[in-house]
C-alpha cells in the first residue's frame, strides 16, 4: 500500500499518542485515587497566574511577559545546552517577568516534572506548565507540582476532555490558558464557561506544521473581542489575551502593542542565549525606548 502525506501522523498526532501511554504508565504506577488523595492532603495555594498578567499591565510599559524555560523542540532540538532550570528561574524573575513557563514533557522537548518544581522552590512567580494535557489524572499532578496555570491546546482535545479539563482546573484553584492556532478552535474555546481564571492563547505556530505567523495573533484577537463583546452573558472583566510563539524583538512587541495586546509567551528567543534573564531584560529595555 502506498503511503499519502495525508497517512502520515503530524507532530501533534504523535505527541498526543505518546502522552496516551505516559498517562497510562503513571496510572500503573500510582492510581486516580490516590493521587487525588495526595492533592486533597497537600492544600497547597495558587499565586495567581491570570492576576499577575492583569498587573503587568500597569508596569514593563504595560508588556507582560511569560518567560519560558525550555531545553529543546522537535523543531530546533536542544536550543539551550547549558539548561539551569532554577537559575533561569531567578534570572528571569530579577529581569522582569510577569510570570514562567517550563516545560514539562520528556520525550519530545526534553522537560521534566522536576524543571516545574525546582523552579516553584527558587521563583515566587505563577508558573504555567507547558505540557500536552489529554487527562484529569495531569491536572492533579500539575497542582501537586506547584502549578499555578494549566495550558488547555484546543488542536489536541474534544469537546468533552476540554470542558472536563477546564473545570478541573478551576475547581483546584489553577488558571488556565487556553491556546488556539485557528479560527474554529477559537469558535470551540468559546463555548467554556466565562470565568476570570480563563486566559486565551494565540499561537502564531500550527502545530502540525511547525510554520509562524504573527498574523494568526492579529486575526484571531479581532475575532474573540468580537464573540465577547457579542455575548450579553459574558460578565467576566476584560479578556486576558497572550501572543505565543514567534516573538523575537522590540518590533514584534510592538506590533503587538499597537493592536492592544499586551502578553507575550517567549521562550526560544531567551533560552538561545547564555543568559535568558539578560536577553529579558534588553528586550525590555528595547520596547521601553521605542515607546
Amino acid at each position: 500500500m502506498t503511503t499519502t502525506h495525508s497517512d502520515i501522523p503530524s507532530v501533534l498526532q504523535r505527541i498526543v499518542a505518546t502522552k496516551v501511554e505516559e498517562v497510562k504508565a503513571a496510572r500503573a504506577a500510582l492510581s486516580l485515587a490516590d493521587l487525588k488523595a495526595q492533592v486533597a492532603a497537600a492544600n497547597k495555594p495558587r499565586r495567581g497566574f491570570a492576576a499577575a498578567l492583569r498587573a503587568a499591565s500597569t508596569e514593563n510599559n504595560g508588556v507582560g511577559i511569560i518567560a519560558e524555560i525550555k531545553k529543546a523542540s522537535p523543531s530546533k532540538g536542544i536550543i539551550n545546552h547549558n539548561f539551569t532550570p532554577a537559575l533561569f528561574a531567578q534570572q528571569y524573575e530579577q529581569a522582569g517577568a510577569s510570570c514562567l513557563s517550563v516545560l514539562t514533557d520528556r520525550d519530545y522537548f526534553q522537560g521534566d516534572d522536576t524543571y516545574l518544581i525546582q523552579a516553584a522552590n527558587v521563583s515566587s512567580l505563577p508558573i504555567l506548565r507547558k505540557d500536552f494535557m489529554i487527562d484529569v489524572y495531569q491536572i492533579y499532578q500539575s497542582y501537586l507540582m506547584g502549578a499555578d496555570c494549566i495550558l488547555l491546546i484546543m488542536a489536541c482535545l474534544d469537546d468533552t476532555q476540554v470542558q472536563e479539563l477546564h473545570a478541573l482546573s478551576i475547581e483546584l484553584g489553577m488558571d488556565v490558558l487556553i491556546e488556539v492556532h485557528t479560527q474554529s478552535e477559537l469558535e470551540r474555546a468559546l463555548q467554556l464557561p466565562r470565568s476570570a481564571h480563563n486566559i486565551y492563547g494565540i499561537n502564531n505556530r500550527d502545530l502540525n506544521t511547525f510554520e509562524v505567523s504573527l498574523q494568526t495573533t492579529l486575526d484571531l484577537k479581532n475575532l474573540l473581542i468580537e464573540a465577547l463583546a457579542a455575548d450579553t452573558d459574558d460578565t467576566a472583566s476584560t479578556p486576558l489575551i497572550v501572543t505565543e510563539s514567534g516573538i523575537h524583538s522590540s518590533d514584534d512587541i510592538r506590533l503587538m502593542l499597537s493592536h492592544d495586546i499586551q502578553h507575550f509567551l517567549i521562550g526560544e528567543q531567551f533560552m538561545k542565549t547564555d543568559h535568558p534573564g539578560q536577553a529579558l531584560q534588553s528586550l525590555l529595555a528595547s520596547v521601553a525606548v521605542d515607546e
